[in-house]
């Protein structure tokens, strides 16, 4: 029988993103909150003799060597040495390139399942630094946490107690933006203004509240400079009735967030963008092992 599973890679949201210093490499060190959702892509792990296959259903993810799922099956053999082999299935159902995390969601899916198959699985920690160069989402979708704040390159993770559920409307607006422009009109609007490192604290974090109220994203501005729409994209949400509305990661995808599950379709008619109603969640779905 082959050895397979199943995991459900959940998107995420930031419900905060601050940008700080850039390194001398040119990284830049970030402070964000990370929130789980109930959407998700679908992976299956099968483990194989030695070929190493990757299988993409329902979108665009790229030039194979670029892929994370990919990259994270061979960065797990590198420092495990096992499995000999492996195929990956990947049913997209998260938006590629919308800040939502879905690449690196698959990643982290990869990495879970994996472990969960080996014959001598890792502790958390060392997974994580498995997963910590493939990109700052990855260590938190590698973990178990549904909330957590993140800093350094997203490597460094203080698991948060989760939140009372909430529905989340995302909208694509329209347009997409290159991570890589997003941070440089982000560090051209700062060339003069020296930035100021304020880890939130935990306390800040403890209600959707005091997340609304303490909490913002830096990127939004900058976008909103170069995409009027945005600005029209969270307005429609807060007069929608979400108590929080703002752009995720480096966009485009901009969130809002219900106490009651909106109305997809009328907030379409509404809204400019491309509408997906999912909701938060309290806890990480579990590796399924499954005959294959």
């Amino acid at each position: 029988m082959t050895i397979a599973a199943r995991v459900a890679a959940q998107a995420k949201i930031n419900l905060g993103l601050r940008v700080l210093a850039r390194e001398a490499g040119g990284y830049h060190q970030i402070e964000t909150v990370f929130a789980r959702l109930a959407l998700a892509d679908v992976v299956e792990v099968r483990i194989t003799d030695g070929a190493r296959k990757l299988d993409v259903r329902g979108g665009d993810t790229g030039p194979l060597g670029k892929n994370l799922a990919l990259r994270a099956a061979l960065a797990f053999i590198s420092a495990t040495g096992w499995p000999p082999g492996f195929t990956i299935s990947l049913q997209k159902n998260i938006p590629i390139g919308a800040g939502l995390g879905g690449g690196s969601s698959d990643a982290g899916a990869v990495l879970r399942a994996l472990n969960a198959l080996a014959p001598h699985p890792v502790e958390e920690h060392e997974l994580l630094r498995i997963a910590a160069p493939l990109g700052a989402d990855v260590p938190f979708l590698t973990s178990t946490a549904a909330l957590a704040l993140a800093w350094g390159r997203g490597e460094r993770l203080l698991r948060l107690p989760p939140l009372p559920q909430r529905s989340v409307a995302l909208v694509q607006p329209g347009f997409t933006v290159s991570t890589a422009d997003a941070y440089g009109w982000l560090d051209a609007s700062r060339e003069s203004t020296p930035i100021e490192p304020r880890l939130t604290g935990a306390e800040a974090l403890a209600s959707w509240e005091s997340i609304s109220r303490f909490t913002e994203n830096d990127f939004e501005p900058v976008i909103a400079k170069r995409h009027a729409g945005l600005v029209g994209v969270v307005s429609s949400l807060r007069a929608a009735g979400a108590s929080l509305a703002r752009m995720t990661g480096s966009g485009s995808t901009v969130y809002g967030i219900f106490v009651l599950p909106p109305d997809a379709k009328a907030l379409a008619e509404r809204v400019p963008g491309t509408v997906i109603v999912t909701s938060t969640v309290q806890q990480v779905e579990a590796v399924e092992r499954i005959r294959a």
